[in-house]
């Protein structure tokens, strides 16, 4: 196993610096982001490490001798907009955006690509799903045309007013995998699973992980503290901001000894990317670097045996 970092937690450095500081760290990895070069539309988001849109030949081999130099590698490209947003131009946009990972992955020697699959929240699952497959289907196919491996984040991007109710995102649960697994059956359509949504929802986070193995293209670490004095003044159909809290591995609700344990059971070998969500270490580079660090040392003895 692989253990790395999402680059968004250093968005003020250059991916120079990034590979820098993940050698400098023990990580092996980072899960590189690709947005179109501009502003943030929400926080980690709108960081650009390689800008896809303008990725040559020389380019990529330049970001490859910086990766060998470092000693770490690029575990995928990550993007993570709303491909089924309900404004047909914002969704058009960030699906030509996300064929573009696809098509540049190659050209770096790389295998996997994240996102998310998006969704119009005001709608329920049944009402997505015909527009889920129209959009999904010809991604997949380039995907595949490319030997290319898609892994969708399961967070349900239901977080804020903005958000309510159904979230962003439509691959969230089981139940929803096996529905879209079984109408885009591809071995270029899979997961890049993150537990601490499934504490989110009130589910256990290792129940999917052997039923779904052959789908588990790339992992996300990061945990999450369910605040019960909040929950039961507010309930779970309040905003879930105000009633839990993202924190780094070994500070929250998730059993990392068990979960590892599982992933070891289960054969999985690819990339585990910790995320910083956490403002207890604060919101300034230094404190988002110390917050690797520590998630390091709780996930770091778990990987060497992996």
């Amino acid at each position: 196993m692989q253990l790395g970092f999402v680059t968004a937690i250093l968005a003020e450095l250059s991916l120079e610096e990034v590979l820098s500081f993940a050698a400098q760290e023990r990580f092996s990895t980072v899960e590189v982001m690709c947005w179109p070069v501009g502003k943030a539309e929400r926080r980690f988001a709108g960081v650009t490490h390689v800008d896809v849109s303008s990725l040559t030949k020389t380019r990529a081999e330049d970001i490859l001798a910086l990766c060998r130099a470092a000693g770490v590698s690029i575990s995928a490209l990550g993007y993570y907009p709303n491909m089924l947003d309900p404004n047909p131009e914002v969704a058009r946009v960030a699906v030509a955006h996300f064929k573009k990972l696809i098509t540049a992955a190659p050209k770096l020697g790389l295998k996997n690509v994240n996102g998310f699959v998006g969704r119009d929240w005001t709608k329920p699952i049944d009402e997505n799903w015909p527009r889920f497959l129209k959009t999904w289907k010809p991604i997949v196919e380039l995907a595949e045309d490319h030997g290319v491996k898609i892994g969708i984040e399961n967070c349900p991007m239901s977080f804020t007013r903005d958000e309510w109710p159904g979230g962003k995102n439509l691959l969230t649960t089981p139940a929803i995998w096996r529905r879209a697994f079984s109408d885009i059956d591809s071995p270029s359509f899979g997961l890049n699973y993150d537990p601490s949504h499934f504490i989110l929802q009130d589910m256990d986070p290792l129940r999917p992980l052997a039923e779904f193995r052959e789908k588990l293209f790339h992992l996300h670490a990061k945990d999450v503290k369910i605040d019960r004095v909040a929950l039961q003044e507010v309930g779970r159909f309040d905003y879930p901001l105000r009633w839990h809290q993202p924190r780094i591995p070994g500070f929250g609700d998730i059993n990392w000894a068990a979960y590892m344990g599982e992933l070891m059971r289960i054969g999985y070998k690819g990339p585990l990317c910790i995320e910083v969500e956490d403002d207890t270490f604060g919101k300034t580079l230094e404190g988002r670097k110390r917050a690797l660090r520590v998630a390091r040392n709780v996930l770091e003895p778990f990987v060497g045996n992996l």
